[in-house]
């Protein structure tokens, strides 16, 4: 029996300095960040910019499927927990959000509760949603039943984002499923491309980010 091969890229020891913010009326009264919330930038920056930097190399994608989506949801947890930094969050309350389309917001909520929520699969090409499934221990409609049945049957979604390593625009299609409300299974791969969902979300993710990032800079 072959052992696989763990791939990895070498992490890099970043210093982040993180923009001071001064809360106002409706935030709680601490100047951010802390002297915690330095060391807690400094861990989360730096393993998300490791993996922010696999994911968008063009080599990422000739590894094996289970390791690109193993990566993958590694980016959205480290982001997941980035959120709990409260000016992240007053960032996103007083919308503020880079310049993305309504649409292309939702699509990436859509994509991160997925995977965040249906923990269940090892690779991209396997992921699906059902109905049942979604709102099985819910007293409301969750968001990823919102975004499949609002917008069920819809044209094809056209969405484009600029890929600053490679300088060049990345275009993407997103198809909607026409059978979400009649119980059958949703693939994930069906509405969006591997390569162009987990590509798009790194983006996004990162430009929410650097909204409280001053500066960067390798530690010698």
């Amino acid at each position: 029996m072959t052992v696989p091969t763990r791939l990895t890229t070498c992490p890099k020891n970043r210093q982040v300095k993180a923009s001071a913010v001064v809360p106002g009326k409706r935030m709680n009264k601490a100047i951010h960040p802390t002297s915690d919330e330095v060391e807690f930038l400094n861990l989360s920056f730096n393993r998300f910019m490791d993996l922010f930097e696999e994911i968008i190399s063009d080599e990422f994608w000739s590894k094996p499927d289970y390791i690109r989506f193993s990566k993958a949801k590694d980016l959205f947890a480290v982001y997941a927990e980035v959120l709990k930094y409260p000016p992240m969050q007053w960032v996103i309350d007083a919308n503020k959000r880079p310049n993305f389309s309504e649409v292309g917001s939702d699509l990436f909520r859509f994509i991160r509760h997925v995977l965040m929520h249906l923990p269940f699969f090892e690779k991209w090409e396997d992921v699906w949603i059902k109905q049942s499934l979604v709102n099985l221990y819910s007293n409301r409609p969750q968001f990823i039943h919102k975004f499949l049945a609002e917008n069920e049957g819809n044209d094809a979604f056209k969405y484009r984002f600029w890929e600053e390593k490679h300088k060049r625009m990345t275009y993407i299609s997103v198809s909607f499923p026409k059978d979400y409300t009649k119980g059958e299974k949703i693939y994930l791969r069906d509405m969006v491309p591997e390569k162009d969902g987990v590509k798009f979300s790194a983006i996004f993710m990162w430009d929410i980010m650097k909204v409280q990032v001053e500066e960067i800079s390798d530690s010698q």
